[in-house]
């Protein structure tokens, strides 16, 4: 594994209270522990190199000080509703990387189909092509759940999927 798709991985953040608020790259939480805003809880395998530096690779960290977390609200995005939909074409229910996935309106926009939550979907192209510019039921295609906000439930979701991957994670998200 090379620097860069180290420097990629996800690192779990915790409160100065343990309680998880956030996942961020590498990269994010090292520069995190440099400027003394958090420290490393736990580290992953391997570390990563500077010029006159080497870095042990952060697995969890955890902010020195306690940051009050208001009731989060996720923008409407791309990526947002990827990751909601954890990749996965919601009528197919095939798993992919974003570059082959596209986002499809429910109620197409030609019939007054917003951009919102609850009409966008991650869509492989295929099935996308398929519905066309009819709603899922004229083209005779079933959502695989329906489309929610994200909230704070689905964030945790995410964090629980993520720490499949990293068993240092799971004691800090109450499984």
């Amino acid at each position: 594994m090379t620097n860069l798709e180290r420097l990629h991985k996800p690192v779990l953040v915790l409160n100065a209270s343990y309680e998880p608020i956030n996942v961020c790259a590498a990269r994010r939480a090292i520069v995190l522990v440099l400027k003394g805003v958090a420290s490393a809880e736990e580290h992953a395998a391997g570390h990563v190199h500077s010029t006159f530096h080497t870095f042990l690779l952060p697995s969890v960290i955890r902010l020195l000080e306690y940051r009050r977390i208001p009731l989060q609200s996720r923008s409407l995005s791309r990526k947002n509703i990827l990751l909601r939909d954890r990749y996965t074409c919601q009528y197919c229910q095939r798993t992919l990387p974003s570059s082959e996935l596209t986002l499809d309106h429910v109620v197409p926009r030609s019939r007054s189909g917003d951009s919102s939550w609850e009409n966008l979907v991650a869509s492989c192209v295929d099935c996308n092509n398929r519905k066309g510019n009819r709603t899922p039921e004229e083209a005779g295609m079933k959502l695989v759940r329906v489309p929610r906000p994200f909230s704070q439930h689905t964030s945790r979701h995410l964090m629980r999927m993520l720490a499949r991957s990293d068993d240092k994670w799971r004691k800090y998200l109450f499984y």
